[in-house]
């Protein structure tokens, strides 16, 4: 743990030791560790996801030593590293561990931010009395317990801002603990790069390189009137928040309450077959539905998303007759858009579909030409499919429109395997009945 508290020097940013405390918690590789994580002989070994695109998707860091980057073909991902384990990616775990992981949290802070499926922050101000510990140990707690139950381990930042964490978090990777009190902040901004600091990017830091700002602690030392002369109010506040001025308040909301649901499926190879192409579109409509439904949204419109063997994208948006989340009534509404958007000339590598304007089904309007019984009976149907799914596996019931999935065997084999979570049976499972919550990460 690096943890500066005994060393005084002078003080270039005026900032009090921890006005607040923010931690920022980050999966080391986390798809990849998620993999180890549930196979032991994976451990030590190079591992990459994302077999069934072409493209690694996450890499263990054995695999980034030996040269294997983000985005790399698989096929040039082996011949860099003739032993790497290849596996398709298992989102269904990722998201179970995901969840564990921000229970772990949530166990010493109500304050947690689920800020991606591997990220969060966490507010512990105030926890040092409760918890009868100082914020570097209330840290390092959260941090093995972590790694103590979810088999892999974390980076973990703790500042007196969300910006001052991400950089703490990022300072000591894979398996560190860095804190940053205010008085010592300059120690860590002073050869830091300004585009390595959270939320800027390359082209504001271009331009602060024409002005002479090249390292964070020369971005933290400019003037207030110069940063709101010259730059918008995200970079501002930035800059407050290297100041230790807590500006950025964390989103605490949980991941049930979205806005909308972006649901995408690649696919290799690139196909232009109808069938198969709209049974694709299909089973991301079934899966962005089930996603609302189990946090009890619906819909008021919809994107139908093609995407061309070429990398472009062709999309169309349609507002619903009436705001839903039956996968049936989805896919009825975007058939024309996807008939519209679809030409047999072209190869198609993915298909995506956006539910945007999410509001509470509690909150649905109905019309006066909307049938009650048949919206009951429909719900019902979807109650009992959404509970054969969570008990014997996401795509044991699924709609005949994306039949075609399965049906086409060009789209099976060396990047069409099987996801592992529904290949392999854990411990107490059967083929006919699935574990909800797999073995090894306990109860959420």
């Amino acid at each position: 743990m690096q943890c500066f508290e005994s060393i005084k020097m002078e003080m270039p940013l005026a900032i009090h030791h921890f006005p607040k405390a923010i931690l920022h918690i980050d999966g080391d590789a986390f798809f990849a560790a998620c993999e180890q994580s549930r196979d032991p002989a994976l451990q030590g070994k190079p591992v990459i996801t994302g077999k069934e695109r072409g493209i690694v998707a996450s890499m263990s860091y054995e695999a980034k030593a030996r040269g294997v980057t983000r985005a790399m073909g698989v096929a040039e991902a082996r011949r860099v590293c003739p032993d790497v384990v290849c596996l398709p990616s298992d989102y269904e775990t990722y998201s179970l561990l995901s969840e564990r992981l921000f229970a772990i949290v949530r166990r010493f802070t109500p304050d947690v931010e689920e800020y991606s499926i591997d990220e969060c922050f966490a507010d512990i101000t105030g926890l040092q009395r409760p918890l009868h510990k100082s914020y570097p140990n209330i840290a390092e707690s959260i941090k093995q317990a972590l790694d103590r139950e979810l088999g892999f381990t974390f980076s973990v930042g703790l500042g007196s801002t969300k910006v001052i964490a991400k950089i703490a978090s990022k300072w000591n990777k894979p398996s560190g603990l860095t804190c940053i009190p205010g008085w010592l902040l300059h120690r860590y901004l002073l050869n830091l790069p300004v585009d390595k600091i959270w939320g800027i990017g390359r082209q504001t830091s271009a331009f602060l390189a024409k002005k002479g700002i090249r390292t964070a602690l020369e971005f933290a030392r400019l003037s207030e009137p110069w940063i709101v002369r010259h730059l918008t109010k995200p970079f501002y506040e930035i800059w407050q928040e290297l100041h230790g001025e807590s500006v950025l308040p964390l989103d605490t909301k949980r991941k049930g309450e979205y806005q909308s649901i972006h649901k995408f499926k690649t696919f290799s190879p690139a196909s232009n077959n109808r069938e198969f192409v709209f049974a694709q579109l299909s089973k991301n409509i079934e899966n962005a539905c089930m996603k609302a439904r189990r946090y009890h949204l619906v819909a008021r419109g919809g994107m139908c998303i093609l995407r061309t063997k070429e990398f472009r994208d062709v999309a169309l948006e349609i507002k619903f007759n009436r705001p839903t989340a039956f996968s049936h009534e989805v896919i009825h509404a975007l058939t024309p858009l996807f008939e519209h958007l679809f030409s047999s000339k072209q190869f198609y590598r993915s298909t995506g579909v956006i539910l945007w304007k999410l509001t509470g089904e509690q909150e649905r309007q109905l019309s006066l030409f909307d049938s009650t019984l048949q919206i009951e009976k429909y719900r019902k149907i979807y109650e009992v499919m959404d509970a054969l799914r969570y008990r014997y596996g996401k795509h044991t019931v699924f709609l005949g429109a994306s039949f075609a999935v399965q049906k086409f065997s060009q789209h099976v084999g060396e990047r069409g395997d099987v996801p592992v979570r529904r290949g392999q049976l854990l411990r107490g499972e059967t083929d006919r009945q699935r574990l909800g919550i797999p073995m090894f990460m306990g109860s959420v």
